[in-house]
């Protein structure tokens, strides 16, 4: 301190010796200010003075509401597809509804009888298989279109090919006194028809392809006939409508149905012919029949 102030004298008495031009304001400091160095302010300053935080620190707010972003939802099962209907069970002939129409009504009469008369003319100039190319006739089928019973066969005979008629040799004599006396019917108050609608050489059964070509005009038969019962005359005819491929035998006397129709099997006539003991059989099948219809289950004889 002592040289500081001897050097401002000095300095002092310089402005004095050369004029007013050379002033010199000297500073008159505490010696305490002038030693000690400038003090750094206080952290607590420093802080006040500071940002209120860093940019990374979380800034307490209120809770947002989640979003569905980011919270989980719980997932809801998925919704059930539509329900598809659901199929009939298929069969070697499933039938066609019939139509909708009051069966007393003449127009719906009509209708039936128009339709089996186009079907027995697409029926009689069929080249399906090779069965036409020997045929004399095709046979497509006869009867009442209204009838409550339908007797099915497995195909035309010899008689039949030459007749074009179903049922008219042997056979055919033999079903009719089976209807007269075992039914009190008629051919005329029944429907007769066959699977296979034209002869096979040597009457030997129908082969599968030739079944199958015939099988859509049957199955429009029996929607347009719509029997109350079917009766099936033999295994061919049994197992091409039920798909079965059991015997007359194991089939006989059991609850079959086809598309909801009632079906009975009972032995063809020309085995009858074979096998007269087989009549007793054919008899209770026919019996039951008549119970299905809701007929006496033997017919009064006339005049009694």
């Amino acid at each position: 301190m002592a040289g500081l102030r001897a050097i401002l004298q000095h300095l002092e008495l310089a402005a004095q010796a050369y004029g007013g031009d050379l002033t010199l304001a000297v500073p008159t400091l505490p010696p305490r200010q002038l030693a000690a160095p400038a003090a750094s302010p206080p952290a607590e300053a420093q802080s006040a003075a500071a940002p209120p935080a860093p940019a990374f620190a979380p800034t307490p707010t209120p809770s947002p509401a989640p979003t569905p972003a980011i919270r989980p939802t719980p997932t809801a099962p998925p919704a059930p597809a539509a329900a598809t209907p659901k199929q009939a069970p298929a069969t070697p002939a499933p039938a066609v509804p019939a139509a909708t129409a009051s069966p007393t009504s003449s127009s719906a009469s009509d209708d039936v009888d128009s339709a089996l008369a186009a079907l027995r003319r697409e029926i009689q100039a069929c080249t399906r298989c090779a069965l036409h190319q020997g045929r004399e006739h095709a046979v497509p089928g006869e009867g009442n279109p209204r009838a409550d019973v339908l007797f099915l066969g497995e195909a035309p005979g010899a008689s039949e090919d030459k007749a074009g008629r179903p049922f008219v040799g042997p056979s055919g004599q033999l079903l009719d006194r089976i209807l007269s006396g075992a039914m009190g019917l008629q051919r005329s108050d029944v429907y007769i028809a066959n699977v296979a609608k034209c002869h096979p050489p040597g009457n030997r059964n129908p082969e599968p392809d030739e079944v199958a070509a015939c099988l859509p005009f049957l199955v429009r038969q029996l929607a347009l006939v719509r029997p109350k019962v079917i009766v099936c005359l033999g295994r061919v005819a049994a197992q091409n409508l039920l798909g079965s491929d059991e015997s007359v035998g194991k089939l006989r006397g059991r609850d079959l149905q086809y598309e909801g129709i009632p079906v009975v099997v009972t032995w063809h006539p020309a085995y009858l012919l074979r096998e007269p003991a087989a009549k007793r059989d054919t008899w209770e099948d026919i019996k039951r029949v008549n119970r299905l219809l809701g007929r006496p289950e033997v017919p009064k004889t006339p005049g009694a």
